[in-house]
């Protein structure tokens, strides 16, 4: 193959097997995220000549094994580790780790270190922050981005966090069904938060960071196991399941973002959207509501629009606002705004937005809503310079393709960009 981003794909969706598994093995946090980063180095070697191993999970496992087993060794002047030729066979000893995989020692071993990372010894912020880098592997860029703090900040953040686990001798055993529920808001968060990543990004990210929402749905239903009656572990599966159920009709055929409005819904995944309704009418029906349930139900009223003039966008502003009670966030207000101003119009809406300029000052979404409000209400000039600074904050080209869009319709209808 001369393309070789199925190799980022296929290592991003079997890291967290093995950085759990190897958790489990090493009884260190460092020992095996380093062991696994061995793996995937010596994947990125192979791969391209060999093809992909029947289960790479399992191959990721048994080489970063050895090759823990080796730095250990070389540090006591021991054995060195076997050739290339023996840890790239894909047959022998790790079609034994593959054969247990789903078996007692490696069941459930992602959700245990989910668990571990959201220990209560860590600040909540720091634990969703360490499960994001360890279990998902995400980037110190794409976690400051989640939390819309600086890559400095974010950095200093895990590594306190790593401090931490390791000062306190975090046992790295299964948390008792007590420490779970105690945990479960966090490992919750977390697992929207790493949804988030992957339904975020676009243009030609799209196709890589899919694995990222099945991951996170995958979880999401161990974690529905555990926690059968618990409507907001309903609400969150719910959630992602009605969002992701779009994938399909999000990008055109170029990668370019196309907005819920003007998406094909013939191309929704009927399927998921359906279990996604389900899901939360029967958390709704537990008359506990909690905010993966606010927006669970919005979601729903989206999806179940047979057409985008059909939406209740009167019942999303309600629920938005109860979110806003619930959840006090710039980023809730702002689409509440979005609601605001399909419900009641455009200039209620860049009412309600404005005091939003300085928590969202670095948020290309916040410029990007903010244009569109004052193109609709014909003030033009402001809304070049609000999509030029949607422009300069865009994340992927493909965002800032999308406002250019906007930028186009203004030198269509007369408007002037400066230059």
């Amino acid at each position: 193959m001369s393309d070789d981003s199925w190799i980022h794909s296929t290592l991003a969706a079997a890291r967290p097997r093995a950085v759990a598994a190897l958790l489990r093995y090493f009884r260190d946090l460092d020992a095996a995220e380093e062991a696994v980063q061995d793996a995937c180095l010596r994947a990125l070697k192979t791969w391209p000549k060999n093809g992909p191993p029947r289960d790479p999970a399992a191959w990721l496992i048994f080489v970063g094994r050895n090759a823990g087993v080796d730095a250990t060794r070389r540090q006591k002047k021991q054995a060195p580790l076997p050739d290339e030729a023996v840890l790239s066979d894909l047959d022998d000893a790790e079609i034994a780790v593959a054969e247990r995989l789903d078996e007692a020692d490696y069941r459930d071993d992602i959700l245990r270190l989910l668990f571990i990372c959201c220990h209560p010894e860590l600040p909540a912020a720091q634990q969703i922050a360490l499960a994001l880098r360890v279990v998902s592997g995400l980037s110190v860029k794409e976690i400051a981005r989640a939390f819309l703090v600086s890559e400095s900040a974010m950095e200093q953040r895990i590594t306190r966090a790593k401090r931490k686990v390791a000062e306190a001798q975090v046992a790295f055993e299964t948390p008792s069904a007590i420490e779970r529920s105690e945990r479960l808001a966090a490992v919750a968060a977390m697992i929207y938060l790493l949804f988030n990543e992957g339904y975020s990004a676009s243009g030609g990210e799209a196709h890589i960071r899919a694995p990222l929402c099945e991951e996170a749905i995958r979880l999401v239903r161990l974690l529905l196991r555990l926690f059968q009656t618990e409507p907001e572990i309903m609400g969150l599966a719910a959630l992602m399941l009605l969002q992701h159920g779009r994938a399909p009709a999000r990008l055109d055929a170029d990668g370019a973002i196309v907005l819920l409005e003007d998406q094909d819904r013939g191309l929704w995944n009927k399927a998921m959207i359906g279990e996604g309704v389900a899901l939360i009418d029967k958390a709704v029906r537990h008359r506990r509501p909690g905010p993966y349930q606010v927006q669970a139900a919005i979601a729903s009223l989206h999806a179940q629009a047979a057409r985008p003039e059909d939406t209740d966008w009167a019942q999303i502003e309600q629920l938005y606002a109860a979110l806003e009670v619930m959840q006090p966030s710039p980023v809730v207000t702002l689409n509440r705004a979005v609601a605001v101003a399909k419900a009641r119009g455009a200039e209620a809406a860049l009412a309600l937005i404005e005091p939003l300029a300085g928590p969202l000052s670095g948020y290309f979404y916040f410029f990007g809503v903010k244009g569109a409000l004052l193109l609709e209400l014909g003030r033009k000039e402001e809304a070049r310079v609000a999509f030029d600074q949607a422009i300069a904050r865009a994340n992927s080209a493909a965002e800032a393709a999308h406002i250019r869009t906007h930028l186009d319709r203004l030198m269509a209808e007369g408007g002037r960009p400066k230059r």
